[in-house]
């Protein structure tokens, strides 16, 4: 098996991954983002040919990771896009939303070229290429295993990132089985439920977003929230949330609907700008049963956990261009996440040189993002023309992140059981990935690699278990495997042992004695067979 790292590599966004194994699969399909240089990407011919292609997997809607798709169906793919049901659902707002954007921009490009004398910009791809590939989409459940050809089979596993994220659990055959981590959750995270654990893997790409720090923690990130809410109502002026419209701004209604209930912040009204944002909300609204327990619940109960009285929707461009004029507290959730357009950057340029204003930033900003740039401290940004000056509190609020940290990323990686796993650090920036990377060495012993973009890697072959006898492997090689597996069980188990209830340590002990029941009867059949495994294990 052949992968080829077509985006996400040394990068977050992008991500685009070509999988040669009895033909070509891709997975994922992103956008570059994060300033002209990585839009640039987005233009570039494909090295590939999307003709070609038998499908693509896509791990959930993000527009990193589904943003290429019109451009790919432009270009002559036909294929089956498979998705789960969620990420059907969202990628047919967040496709016509972004192909809308797409077209604005290469009108507003054209004009300014056609004044210079200069060739117009045609769109990346149109609405109507958004809805040819929303034809392609194929909806799996998740976890069940689909046969792509004769040789591939995938399963869709949940990665508890945003509605209807996914792992990818690839087979070549029965002898070789490659994890792609999509974007990892985070444990206990709000609404969706907790991600998949995976323990047999031969190779596993993960993502390393965050894979050189810790988040702060949940209820310290809503104390801060409401922090910067007091700050701003006390000074009479607007708190600004740049917010993605799937999960982050869900998860900040739910929030928000929870301080004002409990009296925690005072009472002020409450914008959602963005359509976008606005559709997602009734997307989750129709979903509930993808929902965690806990949200679950709170529907059970009659309640909306994503509506309050203090909530406004914005709707329209005029009902947007009120706010500028609106006087006293308020707090604004907009579009995008990082600020390089939409809505936010409007009341942006209106409220960022205001003392007393707050912007609270809580998802990730890319290099180049102008999210990124104030977050590190810039004095004047330019937005839409304008040089602006930095007088707002900025609050970088990392507990409210869809993506799993260094540790938890860890955590997870550390359910795999075999000592000879391949990792490959993926969808980070080249030094967050490198940090990542010596993490996952130093805990694990794991081999590592950090692709480039364009690299290809191939996979061979893992030796079948019915093999091993015509492979002339003896019980010593068996047993070697054995022992390392145990060291690592060790390391884990001495991680979270002493935390342990007696019921659990009693459960735990249990399991330990049915492994050494199954150890004494293999080495029973090594005394009857001692050239090597019998033939049916």
């Amino acid at each position: 098996m052949k992968i080829t790292a077509y985006g996400a590599a040394g990068c977050v966004t992008g991500s685009c991954f070509l999988v040669e194994c009895d033909g070509g699969f891709l997975v994922d399909c992103g956008l570059f983002q994060g300033g002209q240089a990585m839009d640039a990407l987005n233009r570039e011919k494909w090295p590939f040919d999307p003709a070609s292609l038998h499908a693509v997997l896509l791990t959930h809607a993000h527009i990193d990771h589904s943003g290429r798709l019109p451009k790919l169906v432009k270009d002559g793919f036909r294929g089956p896009i498979y998705a789960t049901g969620p990420t059907a659902e969202l990628c047919r707002i967040l496709l016509l939303d972004s192909a809308h954007i797409q077209e604005m921009e290469a009108e507003w490009q054209t004009r300014k070229n056609l004044r210079k004398g200069r060739e117009p910009i045609p769109p990346l791809y149109t609405a109507d290429d958004a809805e040819k590939a929303l034809a392609l989409f194929r909806v799996v459940s998740q976890d069940e295993v689909i046969p792509l050809s004769d040789a591939v089979k995938v399963r869709f596993r949940n990665a508890g990132h945003i509605l209807g994220s996914s792992i990818l659990e690839l087979w070549e055959g029965d002898v070789l089985k490659v994890v792609f981590s999509g974007d990892i959750g985070r444990k206990d995270q709000l609404i969706v439920r907790d991600p998949h654990q995976i323990f047999e893997a031969d190779v596993l790409f993960i993502e390393s977003t965050y894979g050189n720090r810790r988040h702060r923690n949940f209820e310290e990130s809503v104390d801060e929230l409401a922090e910067a809410i007091r700050y701003s109502y006390d000074h009479g002026q607007k708190v600004l949330i740049p917010a993605f419209a799937v999960e982050r701004t869900q998860e900040i209604l739910y929030v928000l609907g929870r301080l004002l209930r409990e009296g925690t912040i005072p009472r002020l009204p409450v914008y959602l700008d963005s359509p976008l944002a606005i559709a997602a909300t009734e997307i989750f609204r129709k979903m509930f049963h993808e929902f965690d327990e806990e949200t679950q619940e709170i529907y059970n109960q009659g309640r909306d956990p994503f509506n309050f009285p203090e909530l406004v929707f914005s709707r329209t461009a005029k009902d947007s261009q009120a706010l500028n004029e609106l006087k006293g507290p308020a707090v604004i959730i907009a579009g995008n996440g990082m600020c390089t357009a939409g809505r936010i950057l409007h009341h942006l340029k209106h409220n960022l040189w205001r003392r007393g204003c707050s912007l609270v930033i809580v998802g990730y900003q890319a290099e180049g993002s102008l999210g990124r740039r104030i977050i590190e401290g810039a004095k004047t940004v330019r937005i839409l023309g304008e040089d602006i000056v930095v007088r707002a509190k900025v609050y970088t609020i990392g507990g409210f992140s869809a993506h799993a940290d260094q540790e938890e990323l860890l955590q997870w990686l550390g359910n795999f059981t075999n000592p000879k796993l391949r990792v490959v650090v993926i969808h980070g920036e080249r030094e967050v990935g490198r940090i990542f990377a010596e993490a996952v060495r130093n805990r694990f012993g794991f081999e590592t690699t950090l692709p480039e973009l364009g690299q290809t890697l191939v996979f061979e072959k893992a030796v079948p278990p019915v093999a091993l006898r015509e492979a002339g492997l003896r019980w010593s090689d068996v047993l070697a495997r054995v022992e390392a597996q145990v060291a690592q069980a060790r390391r884990r188990v001495d991680r979270w042992a002493e935390r342990l209830d007696p019921e659990a340590q009693e459960e735990l002990e249990a399991a330990v004695r049915v492994f050494m029941r199954t150890l004494e009867r293999y080495a029973e059949k090594a005394e009857d067979d001692p050239a090597g495994l019998p033939s049916k294990e």
